[in-house]
């Protein structure tokens, strides 16, 4: 095998193999995605060893090994490690459709908190929950429903002879702000009961997750997050404009809708396994970026970045309130507008806006 260094700073490097095989690997993209691996994996561990039973990191990587007692097998197996690993998957599909939105509409807030997809996935389980009062299963289905109709209804009005970013944008914004309207309608349409559970489920929570959400979860993440991730390539290219994108041979169209079909089903599966969790798909591919300091979608990045992000502000929601925890989704919000109002201003700055 034999590597070369590409570009001055040496941040990439082609590998070729002995088969005749090459590819390139930007090495400081590389350490990143391994540094956020292990933030993920630590604040699992602690996650997991958090609660009235408190567990140390060893007896959780013990009891992970099949090592524990059975009471920490009972613990960290069907109480705990469901909620770690729910919670890996959704940053994780948060994180990749974000930076697909982005990278499509060229646009640092065009992700789909914005676009209105995750309002639109809240409105097909506020919809079931109001008016069905249908159980955990069906709201999941109602929210996935509402986030795939919400995604084909933006992309047929912003098309003309083609989706461009400013139109996806602006349609989106207006689709936010009438699903956001419509969500209000039903919450004072329903009982006390209703809506109660309504809001619980609209503030975005990682708690009582088990085994049920992981394994669908799980197999939508598997198929379609490679699935981004082979037209990566495409994606690259289409960042620099369709023009170019069709002279360098990609089929912007029908990736364009196939990238955005995959991203909104990942959006609207991960609000149905954890209700909407605000912020998270629009500052992970940007804080991936500005890491990596790498130019292209940084998918495998903004993948890892979200998992990080999510399970850290679960973390911080359980522990750093003392015995009152609190919603994953409130400290995500508080966390992501601290992130926007800094974007904003360092922008203004730098004279962009």
């Amino acid at each position: 095998m034999k590597t070369r260094t590409k570009g001055g700073a040496g941040a990439v490097r082609a590998v070729r193999t002995g088969g005749g095989l090459s590819f390139r690997v930007d090495v400081r993209a590389f350490v990143v995605i391994v540094l956020l691996a292990a933030v993920a994996a630590g604040a699992g561990i602690v996650l997991i060893g958090s609660g009235d039973y408190a567990m140390t990191p060893g007896e959780v990587v013990s009891t992970l090994f099949g090592h524990g007692t059975f009471q920490q097998e009972f613990i960290v197996t069907d109480v705990r490690l469901p909620r770690v690993l729910v919670g890996l998957l959704v940053g994780a599909a948060l994180g990749v459709g974000g930076a697909v939105f982005q990278t499509i509409s060229r646009n640092p807030l065009g992700s789909p908190d914005v676009l209105g997809f995750g309002q639109g996935a809240t409105v097909g389980a506020l919809t079931v929950i109001v008016l069905f009062q249908g159980g955990a299963a069906v709201v999941a289905g109602g929210a996935v429903v509402g986030g795939l109709l919400t995604g084909a209804a933006v992309y047929l009005l912003a098309w003309k002879r083609g989706v461009h970013g400013y139109r996806l944008v602006l349609v989106g914004i207006g689709a936010a702000a009438m699903l956001t309207a419509a969500t209000q309608y039903l919450i004072t349409k329903a009982d006390l009961v209703d809506a109660t559970r309504a809001v619980v489920w609209m503030t975005g929570s990682l708690d009582g997750r088990d085994w049920a959400q992981v394994w669908p979860l799980l197999a939508v993440c598997g198929l379609l997050i490679p699935l981004v991730f082979g037209h990566g390539r495409a994606l690259r290219m289409m960042e620099m404009g369709d023009d170019a994108a069709y002279a360098l041979g990609v089929r912007v169209e029908r990736t364009r809708l196939v990238l955005m079909g995959c991203a909104v089903l990942l959006v609207a599966v991960a609000t149905a396994a954890a209700g909407p969790i605000a912020f998270v798909s629009l500052s992970a591919p940007q804080l991936a970026r500005r890491l990596t300091r790498s130019p292209g979608p940084n998918l495998a990045p903004a993948a890892f970045m979200g998992a990080a992000l999510l399970l850290v502000a679960d973390w911080i929601a359980m522990d750093a309130f003392g015995d009152r925890q609190l919603p994953v989704g409130v400290v995500t919000g508080v966390l992501g507008g601290c992130y926007l109002l800094w974007l904003l201003v360092s922008e203004r700055r730098a004279g962009r806006i």
